[in-house]
């Protein structure tokens, strides 16, 4: 099964912040909306780009506060993010997003796709998004066996 299987069905609209956006502006909104990390998004005239700058997550906020104290809050989060972006494609394996996110000590991805000069985000999972998705699968195969085993 590949990351296209997951998006499938889901609400598209990813939270995220500009990189100007402060870390406390940034902490509010992961605070209100409930969520571990937020894509970072240049905005442009006619909107947001699609292109990752970065990534601000719980970590990144941490890690701030810690060497730099209270002061941080007010810094834009372009100054904090985690940077460079690693990320995935629709059509990556399920088993591979999870093996990256494991050798690399990352717990959110990007879903990136490519067309024109830019690639542009189309889905933003965490590492949660894709173990519970390989929960499910393996309790689906699981009843569908004994099912079988029933009907034989």
């Amino acid at each position: 099964m590949t990351i296209a299987a997951i998006l499938k069905g889901r609400d598209h609209a990813i939270v995220h912040c500009p990189p100007e956006t402060s870390v406390r502006d940034a902490a509010r909104l992961l605070a209100e909306k409930r969520i571990g990390a937020l894509p970072v998004l240049p905005r442009l005239d006619g909107g947001v780009s699609g292109a990752v700058q970065g990534i601000f997550s719980e970590r990144d906020l941490l890690y701030c506060l810690a060497q730099d104290g209270v002061a941080v809050l007010d810094r834009p989060v372009s100054e904090v993010m985690t940077s460079p972006v690693i990320s995935v494609r629709r059509d990556t394996a399920v088993l591979d997003a999870l093996s990256l996110m494991t050798e690399r000590r990352i717990r959110h991805l990007p879903v990136m796709e490519s067309g024109g000069n830019d690639p542009w985000l189309v889905g933003f999972l965490s590492i949660g998004d894709l173990v519970k998705y390989r929960l499910e699968k393996m309790e689906r195969e699981a009843e569908e066996m004994r099912d079988y085993i029933r009907g034989a």
